[in-house]
């Protein structure tokens, strides 16, 4: 289940985990891979796991262009119930991104747990950066959702 807007586009599902083993997962960037079912995150480069607003990590990209890296920054933290981040910056190219990954828990009893994703692209500036985030549709989400929820099994 999802929704999309101009500038921001949900998907929600309940996976078969604890809100704490799912946070686990998302505030540590060594693990961000296994929730990408695109192939485009490869590996954390920089960063140690996420514990508070303001945290910065860098990771290994690839997309038909070839490899690069981003620069992200945490924007919301709420131990064991939201994480957010910001894709500042592709350092190889030095262009500016904007893109914001929200996920929000919601336990729904001791081993499942509401997860809402919400991409957000209203902060991103360059036409060819906002073209590309289309590709961030609900499907893709849902498919990163599947992806999380995998990494528990």
């Amino acid at each position: 289940m999802g929704a999309m807007t101009e500038t921001t586009t949900t998907a929600t599902r309940t996976i078969d985990a604890a809100a704490n083993d799912i946070f686990d997962i998302l505030s540590n960037p060594d693990r961000h891979q296994e929730t990408d079912g695109s192939g485009m995150v490869r590996s954390a480069d920089k960063g140690e796991r996420l514990q508070k607003v303001g945290d910065t990590f860098t990771m290994n990209m690839h997309n038909d262009d070839g490899d690069y890296q981003t620069v992200n920054e945490v924007y919301a933290f709420e131990e064991g119930r939201v994480i957010g981040w910001k894709n500042v910056r592709n350092i190889t190219t030095d262009v500016e991104v904007g893109a914001k990954w929200l996920y929000e828990l919601s336990p729904e009893d001791e081993g499942h747990t509401k997860v809402t994703l919400t991409y957000d692209r209203s902060d991103i500036e360059s036409d060819k950066v906002r073209a590309l985030s289309e590709n961030f549709d609900e499907k893709f989400l849902e498919n990163s959702l599947s992806d999380l929820a995998e990494a528990l099994a």
